[in-house]
């Protein structure tokens, strides 16, 4: 082989390699823009949206605590008794069905409990049950000279709780006094809220987008760049819940009492997003 022809086969393998290189790098840059497309050039912008939204849904929980001796059954059906009334009452007002929800069903026995020490007179001394009844168990003190007897279920105390939702605000203030002159304990928890909040999330979402785009296109005029590519979107939620509770003494007249007036207010529903575009 002549000086000529190694000469020439050597240009040729120069340019092989070159061409094979610069291939190689436009296979790495093309597959690592499709991986993380404008990583090293790109920037992010934030919006907000705000919806104020009246809340068209009110929801309460009332409570029927019954306590009584050991016939738990008598109990059971003096409880169930009341809260069916209460459930029926609700139901005449305009309260669908759908609306009414039984939360808890609880029965705790009430023990007494014996103390063994010397006394001259017997003792009592009074608790709680742990669902807010008073004196659910009793001590009494007993001789030591004696053997000391076990706790003996003395009584039980049944607790139910119902959740109701109201869409008919004019008509809420009577439902929650009527829930405590038909029976019930405690009417509690009284907030407000949205029927169809992804709705109003959507109008709140396409106002914080908008806002954003404008202001990306801001940013570019700004810095003297085009705006390239959205690469991301990435949302975060705040809506602000209204939350208001009531309360009754179920040893009070209800009967005579005036109903509340509802006032639900207005909710903000706020949604912020932030867009990241590529930089060309």
């Amino acid at each position: 082989m002549n000086e000529h022809t190694k000469n020439y086969l050597g240009w040729v393998a120069i340019m092989f390699v070159g061409v094979l290189s610069y291939a190689v790098l436009s296979y790495v840059r093309t597959y690592g823009s499709s991986i993380e497309p404008g990583t090293y050039r790109s920037f992010s912008v934030a919006g907000e949206g705000k919806v104020v939204a009246v809340p068209d849904v009110a929801t309460f929980s009332f409570s029927i605590i019954t306590e009584g001796g050991k016939d738990l059954a008598a109990l059971q059906k003096e409880n169930t008794t009341k809260g069916n009334k209460i459930i029926d009452f609700i139901k005449s007002s305009g309260v669908a069905a759908k609306d009414i929800k039984t939360e808890g069903y609880s029965v705790y026995p009430r023990y007494t409990n014996y103390t063994c020490r010397q006394v001259s007179t017997p003792m009592m001394q009074g608790g709680t049950s742990g669902v807010g009844i008073a004196a659910p168990s009793i001590a009494i003190a007993y001789p030591v000279d004696k053997v000391c007897p076990p706790p003996e279920i003395s009584g039980y105390s049944i607790s139910q709780t119902v959740s109701v939702k109201i869409r008919d605000f004019v008509k809420a203030g009577d439902i929650l006094t009527g829930a405590v002159s038909n029976g019930a304990n405690s009417v509690s928890q009284l907030s407000f809220d949205i029927d169809d909040r992804d709705k109003v999330e959507l109008e709140a979402r396409a106002a914080a987008i908008e806002k954003a785009k404008v202001k990306a296109q801001a940013v570019a005029k700004a810095g003297g760049f085009r705006l390239g590519r959205l690469l991301a979107i990435d949302e975060g939620s705040s809506p602000v819940y209204y939350a208001r509770a009531l309360s009754f003494d179920s040893g009070a007249k209800a009967e005579s009492a005036p109903a509340p007036t509802i006032e639900p207010g207005s909710q903000d529903i706020i949604i912020n997003v932030t867009l990241r575009y590529e930089i060309r």
